[in-house]
């Protein structure tokens, strides 16, 4: 091999290792000083527009009934915004905003970003704290940065050295250990009709569950049962979906359920960049949560840490007396529940790799630093222009110490539709629920899907 050559091949290997590569014990040391117990920056930033983190959101648990309702959020509720962002002053701002949200306000002469103070709400439980203690000092990627090793319960890389590693930890992010939750989907045309696709979705996270060991996850991260019920032309389907936590050497194992044909047969394009369901086209299976599954398929590059202006603590959005066209508008969501605020952020670039198919040639990720949540993706055609911009609105649930999404909008510029999910303003309250691991046996579905 030549010289030249043998310098290439060194230098990629010292990139492989520094991108696997545990953090010591004394860098893990600074969790709870000035990193906070999650890997945040614990101070604020130079003028104060980024708070220090304190602990996050005091907040009690709302009376019954009203966990939906802007009036049981205290620290916000009378919260009005500091400065609103339009097509006319954006030019002051534009070093904090996105690619794609710069392109919304250039496109749209109605649509604005209300940005609002900064609250770093973010809390969890004291035993994902301590797992993510011991996780900083022996968690690991495995075969080239897709499978996760010696870690569980916890974020798997506080303290992250590549952008796998930031990928890896909002994949495993803390969202509860069980739930059954409502996710509906409104595909908006041109002229903002829509109709309403209704699924229920019941979660088992088995990675985020305490007291475990890795080995006790038989590689399975998560265990999900998506039951489409409205409309009626797709109601009983079912898709059951065992997320590996390497998809490369496992594939993710996933079945489908049609009620006609009575059948229940595996899936094996539920993954990459196969449509989503119920989507109308407008979203891909990876893009679901903004993204999952298999990383293999890209390469992972940290832009840095930034200031940005993303979506966050969307109280206004998650409202059980609004209706879904009080949302769904022509053209994008109605701004005025759309809340904006000041957050650092790690921004991760995703680059499609020679040789290997996706729609999206590049991805680009805005990730919390504080809860290790994707906030934003800007996303990018395979000529390289920008096709897609992906935004998740979320709320801190202080009462059960955890982040979760209430909405997400997903901009088609090439077909002026967009797609609304992660809804369920109309629907029942989310319930905490514990499922059994025999809950997701395949052979449970069909019973399940008559109900």
């Amino acid at each position: 091999m030549k010289p030249k050559n043998i310098a290439v091949l060194l230098s990629l290997l010292s990139i492989s290792i520094l991108a696997t590569a545990k953090v010591t014990p004394e860098e893990a040391a600074r969790l709870g000083k000035d990193l906070t117990l999650t890997g945040a920056e614990a101070a604020g930033n130079a003028d104060g527009s980024i708070p220090p983190y304190t602990g996050g959101s005091k907040q009690g648990e709302p009376p019954a009934g009203k966990e939906r309702s802007i009036e049981s959020y205290p620290e916000i509720v009378n919260d009005k915004p500091l400065y609103t962002i339009t097509a006319a002053n954006m030019a002051q701002y534009a070093d904090k905003l996105s690619v794609g949200h710069q392109t919304m306000l250039k496109r749209f002469a109605d649509y604005k970003m209300d940005v609002y103070e900064t609250e770093r709400s973010s809390v969890y439980p004291d035993f994902y704290y301590e797992a993510t203690k011991k996780c900083a000092v022996e968690a690991e990627l495995g075969n080239n940065g897709d499978s996760l090793v010696n870690a569980v319960t916890g974020i798997p890389f506080p303290i992250p050295k590549s952008g796998l590693e930031i990928i890896w930890n909002h994949k495993v992010r803390y969202r509860g250990t069980g739930t059954k939750r409502y996710n509906t989907q409104l595909a908006v045309q041109t002229n903002g009709d829509f109709q309403a696709v209704k699924l229920r979705e019941d979660v088992r996270l088995q990675y985020s569950y305490p007291n475990q060991k890795p080995e006790d996850l038989n590689n399975t991260l998560i265990y999900f049962m998506q039951i489409t019920t409205s409309p009626a032309r797709l109601s009983g389907n079912v898709l059951l979906v065992h997320e590996t936590m390497d998809q490369v050497k496992e594939p993710r194992r996933a079945w489908l359920y049609n009620p006609g044909q009575r059948r229940l047969r595996r899936a094996p394009n539920v993954g990459y960049d196969n449509p989503g369901t119920g989507a109308d086209g407008l979203r891909t299976n990876d893009q679901f949560d903004v993204y999952n599954g298999a990383t293999d398929r890209y390469t992972w590059k940290v832009l840095g840490k930034k200031e940005m202006i993303l979506p966050y603590n969307a109280v206004m959005l998650a409202q059980d007396k609004l209706k879904y066209s009080d949302i769904a508008k022509k053209g994008h969501i109605d701004q005025n529940l759309a809340r904006y605020e000041l957050h650092r952020v790690w921004v991760v670039e995703a680059e499609l790799k020679p040789g290997v198919s996706h729609l999206y040639a590049r991805r680009t990720f805005y990730v919390d630093e504080d809860t290790w949540t994707i906030l934003h993706s800007d996303i990018y055609d395979r000529r390289k222009e920008l096709w897609r911009i992906h935004e998740s609105h979320n709320v801190t649930q202080t009462w059960k110490k955890r982040f979760v999404p209430v909405a997400a909008a997903i901009y088609d510029l090439q077909s002026s539709r967009y797609l609304v999910m992660d809804l369920s303003n109309e629907e029942p309250l989310y319930e905490d629920k514990e499922f059994a691991l025999d809950y997701y046996d395949p052979a449970n579905v069909s019973k399940l899907s008559a109900k």
